[in-house]
């Protein structure tokens, strides 16, 4: 287990979207929707939203930085032109607005509040904004001792820019953190690049590992984690 035998950690930080929030299931229900205003019910909402996270993750690393809600309205705007729907004035808000609202996955307040009361201190770094994200923080039991967005750092994952602010915010080193999250394409870069230990949360949705990075340790839910800690002595 290449965790045995490492120290402790000062804070566990949490990727939000797919590792604490059910951001999958909230995605593809508003997308859903999107379609049926569009009259394009018989389209795959996978289908969509894989255009649309094509144009997001682009518009995320094309200068200069922008908020959230207007990456995501432009992103979306484009993968309608590109998949030839017709753009409503609505729709550019759709999806930030839905954001807030998703629901974390049933077990996460129960371990959230676990941790902390080993000890852990919590804090969340995500590729969002400062009020998009606080509807979900809102709905963690008030159990996140920090939340540091992308509109902070003014950078996006995996743009290591957000891990070193994320760490100088905190006050640690990267050896003092450990990160848990469920994206490997964003979150396992900034991993590799900077060195800090990472559990991946493995749901099950077929995201795959960097070729050339493997996490130290992977759960199939967060509850793993607690399980993970309790072998390790933490």
């Amino acid at each position: 287990m290449p965790l045995k035998n490492t120290p402790r950690p000062l804070w566990l930080t949490f990727d939000c979207y797919g590792t604490l929030i059910q951001w999958d299931e909230g995605l593809q229900e508003a997308v859903r929707e999107l379609l049926a205003r569009k009259g394009a019910a018989g389209t795959p909402p996978e289908e969509l939203i894989a255009v649309y996270d094509r144009h997001e993750h682009a518009l995320e690393q094309t200068p200069p930085h922008r908020s959230f809600r207007e990456v995501s309205g432009e992103g979306l705007q484009r993968t309608l032109a590109e998949l030839g729907l017709p753009e409503s004035p609505g729709d550019a808000g759709l999806l930030a607005g839905r954001i807030g609202a998703m629901p974390p996955f049933p077990e996460v307040v129960g371990v959230l509040r676990t941790l902390k009361a080993a000890g852990h201190r919590l804090a969340i770094v995500s590729n969002t904004d400062d009020d998009i994200i606080a509807g979900n923080v809102a709905q963690l039991g008030g159990l996140i001792d920090r939340v540091i967005t992308a509109q902070q750092a003014g950078a996006y994952k995996p743009d290591r820019r957000l891990f070193d602010h994320a760490h100088a915010q905190l006050g640690v080193q990267p050896a003092e953190v450990v990160h848990i999250c469920a994206s490997p394409h964003l979150d396992h870069a900034a991993a590799r690049d900077i060195g800090f230990r990472c559990i991946w949360v493995d749901r099950g949705t077929g995201r795959r590992l960097l070729p050339d990075y493997h996490p130290d340790a992977t759960v199939g839910d967060l509850r793993g984690v607690v399980d993970l800690f309790a072998t390790l002595g933490w």
